[in-house]
């Protein structure tokens, strides 16, 4: 038998722990190195006289896929839509809420980046990041039905039932014609005088724009025709730092089901998705 002094054993077992930490880089999805960071957010958002409106309680807890980096979600018909970025990654899903199953995807091509996502006329309408482009989907069959472009990045999109509503990361919305996707207007977006920067993932609610703020616990409820912040959501402490692994797990996604009055919300590489209800602060 041929025996194995100490340092040999150690060699061998950092050159496991090295084989486990390539493998995993190669196969699963890295963090989004391309967005903003945290200090870039330090930066714009800096100094901010707000304080907080809500809390929450969380109502139901479902299944998410951990690999999908969250860029757009709506609730429709029953169904989770659900938009991923990252190139190579970016799909449109149509998932099972209770499951957490993929029942439909269609991804992009790698050259994209994919962004924010809504439904308007039973049509998914997908943004991409920096390539001022967007597609336009069959919601029943996926199928690509025209594309169309835009002058600035993509970020979050939702609609108004009348306007699509969309984010570029700046403290603007746009509203574009749901129709030819021209622009048709914009407003600034402030709370207290500042301008609110680094506006995400969107959706509309009974009148509001609801927006996750790039790499904060914040969602901020937006009056759309003044640009007003109205309110700010606090979920911090929302998912257990234990429940994900990688350095990217932001705050992204929000979805609402208005026939039952139900709030969803999830993160980027977050294995859950939440239900909750807001709760006032005095």
């Amino acid at each position: 038998m041929v025996g194995f002094d100490k340092r040999t054993l150690l060699g061998l077992f950092v050159l496991v722990v090295g084989i486990i930490i390539l493998t995993r880089a190669l196969f699963m999805p890295s963090p989004d190195i391309d967005e903003p960071e945290l200090e870039d957010v330090e930066e714009d958002n800096d100094e901010i006289p707000y304080s907080y409106n809500y809390t929450y309680n969380i109502t139901n807890t479902y299944p998410h896929d951990h690999t999908a980096f969250t860029q757009g979600l709506v609730f429709e018909n029953g169904y989770l839509y659900e938009g991923t970025g990252k190139k190579g990654y970016s799909y449109i899903r149509k998932v099972e809420l209770e499951t957490g199953e993929i029942l439909q995807a269609q991804k992009l091509s790698n050259n994209y980046f994919g962004e924010g996502i809504t439904i308007f006329d039973n049509k998914i309408i997908q943004l991409t990041w920096q390539a001022n482009k967007g597609f336009v989907y069959d919601l029943d069959t996926f199928k690509q039905l025209e594309e169309f472009t835009y002058p600035t990045e993509g970020w979050g999109l939702t609609h108004d039932g009348e306007r699509l509503i969309m984010s570029d990361g700046s403290a603007k919305l746009y509203f574009l014609d749901p129709v030819s996707f021209e622009r048709i207007g914009s407003v600034d977006v402030t709370e207290n005088g500042t301008p609110i920067n680094l506006l995400n993932e969107l959706e509309y609610i009974d009148g509001e724009v609801y927006a996750n703020v790039w790499y904060t616990d914040s969602i901020v409820r937006i009056d759309p025709e003044t640009g007003n912040v109205t309110g700010r959501i606090d979920l911090t402490g929302l998912i257990n730092p234990n429940d994900y692994d990688f350095e990217v797990n932001v705050l992204n996604g929000i979805a609402y089901d208005d026939e039952n009055n139900r709030l969803f919300v999830t993160g980027k590489y977050w294995p859950k998705l939440f239900e909750i209800e807001l709760v006032p602060l005095e």
